[in-house]
């Protein structure tokens, strides 16, 4: 931004000083006025002066005093001073003066033309020195820019070489074990699966750099629908919560109590906020807390991403969605990954005709990503009512939400009971449990009592809390056996306690109890 132009007037009468500001005042101009020298001095150490107009006559000291000291200091050496006197000023004098650092003297009374001749030429040159000066700030920012951007360019690409290269080596060792005749069925089971993982990464390696081109050359098209933002959310939360689990994170999902629409590609809504939770999932360290929640201000959906993990440099903050920058996020490449997910992210969101913001508080504080959207207006539709309202008798398939800590065990369980018909939903922690239930309304949960941070009592308990929750029945599968232990889950609200493993016998008879029992 530009500066104003500086003139110094400097007479020990007031009137004087009027008189002058008067003929000097134009756009573009600050008029510094002092009655003495010491207080010009006070006004040359704070601005930066382009023309000083000096009387020479002052009680206190004379305007050729006040010009040797300006000379004598190096802020204000180089300042042009003019003259203002009230009669001829003798050769000596004037010789004195140009050796302080006059360019003229004026004579009083003033002649308005020459002093505004004077001004003129001095009001030019300090407007061009401050354009110059502007400019050379100007190309010096664009500079730093293009050598930022050039270093992080050549660091994004040493590191795809490397991302791209890591998986070469388990993919030619998998390869090798394949080819060996002396391989055994499971070094050949756990060598496809190896392969197949590693394809995996390099699938999403590919997947984003294309995005990243597509939305760059402006060739991605969105396929817009009304979507219902609730189920969007839900199933981005499923992305997570696998790594999340692994990580030892908690996860919590808050939805809007009542549907609520946006005409959005719903793949590319999902993509977004996938993409925002698995980077928290990445970033925030084990037994970390990550939260996704969403609610609606002034016709907009405002979708919140929040974690208390290791949190964004300030310096890297203003440029955290811009291409190529976000490699230098990553700790010592623990993480792998291009690092271009916050770019594509971005890019999306403003295709969607909306914005996203970046919040930090600094390295070990943790992040937040607001992602805002247009709600789509006029779409009404009427929300499913959630007060426990289900059939008398259920009949055929169940719906069972199965809880549990051991991965391998819930997804195994929910495979078998989905081949015995019955439709399931999976949970790995008591808060992502109550969330799904919520939403899932089952007719029978399977939970696990050992659960990481709210154990199975405290589900229980949230469950049997809730109005459309108090027909689900709850079985207790955990390796707490004891009488005392069957006591404590029938008092936190189950209605059933099995050890584990299970009896698949005992449990099938109670599944097909509750099938043919009346809920109420």
């Amino acid at each position: 931004m530009k500066s104003p132009v500086k003139f110094l007037l400097v007479d020990d009468l007031e009137a004087n000083l009027v008189a002058l500001e008067g003929l000097l005042k134009r756009d573009g101009l600050e008029l510094l006025k002092a009655r003495s020298g010491p207080e010009a001095l006070e006004l040359l150490l704070v601005h930066d002066v382009a023309l000083a107009f000096l009387d020479v006559q002052m009680p206190e000291m004379s305007g050729f005093e006040l010009a040797e000291l300006m000379r004598s200091t190096e802020r204000t050496r180089r300042v042009p001073i003019v003259f203002l006197t009230a009669g001829v000023v003798d050769h000596e004098r004037r010789i004195r003066g140009y050796e302080s650092g006059a360019v003229d003297f004026l004579p009083k009374p003033i002649d308005p033309n020459n002093l505004l001749n004077k001004a003129a030429i001095f009001f030019e040159l300090a407007k061009q020195r401050e354009d110059l000066r502007v400019a050379n700030e100007q190309l010096a920012k664009s500079n730093a820019d293009l050598e930022r951007a050039d270093r992080s360019k050549d660091e994004f690409l040493a590191m795809l070489a490397h991302e791209l290269r890591n998986p070469l080596a388990p993919l030619r060792n998998s390869a090798k074990i394949l080819q060996a005749p002396a391989a055994k069925p499971a070094e050949r089971e756990r060598a496809l699966a190896m392969i197949d993982r590693q394809l995996g990464n390099l699938g999403h390696m590919i997947d984003d750099l294309l995005d990243v081109s597509r939305i760059t050359e402006g060739k991605i098209e969105l396929r817009s629908e009304p979507v219902e933002l609730n189920t969007v959310l839900f199933s981005a939360a499923e992305i997570a919560r696998a790594s999340c689990f692994a990580a030892k994170q908690s996860f919590e999902l808050i939805l809007p109590p009542e549907p609520v629409y946006l005409e959005a590609d719903p793949t590319r809504l999902e993509q977004i906020v996938g993409n925002l939770l698995v980077n928290a999932c990445k970033y925030s360290g084990e037994g970390s807390h990550i939260s996704l929640s969403a609610v609606v201000e002034q016709n907009q959906a405002i979708i919140r991403v929040k974690d208390n993990g290791i949190g964004i440099d300030p310096e890297l903050l203003p440029r955290i969605f811009d291409l190529f920058v976000q490699a230098s996020r990553t700790i010592d490449r623990a993480h792998g990954g291009l690092g271009i997910g916050l770019t594509i992210v971005n890019r999306l969101v403003n295709l969607h005709g909306g914005t996203i913001e970046a919040h930090s508080d600094g390295l070990g504080h943790g992040s937040e990503f607001i992602i805002r959207l247009p709600v789509l207006a006029g779409h009404i539709e009427s929300a499913p009512t959630h007060d426990g309202a289900v059939s008398d008798i259920p009949t055929g398939a169940l719906k069972l939400l199965i809880v549990d800590d051991n991965r391998d065990s819930a997804e195994s369980m929910a495979l078998l009971q989905e081949l015995n018909g019955h439709e399931t939903r999976v949970a790995h922690n008591g808060e992502t449990a109550v969330t799904i239930a919520l939403d899932f309304l089952p007719d029978v949960v399977l939970l696990d009592i050992g659960l990481p941070g709210m154990d199975g009592f405290e589900v229980a308990r949230q469950m049997r809390q809730s109005p459309a929750l108090r027909r689900s029945y709850l079985i207790a599968v955990t390796g707490y056996g004891s009488e005392g232990d069957r006591k404590r889950a029938f008092a936190a609200g189950f209605d059933e306690h099995l050890v584990k493993p299970a009896n698949l016998t005992v449990l099938a008879k109670l599944l097909d109890q509750r099938k043919q029992q009346p809920v109420g």
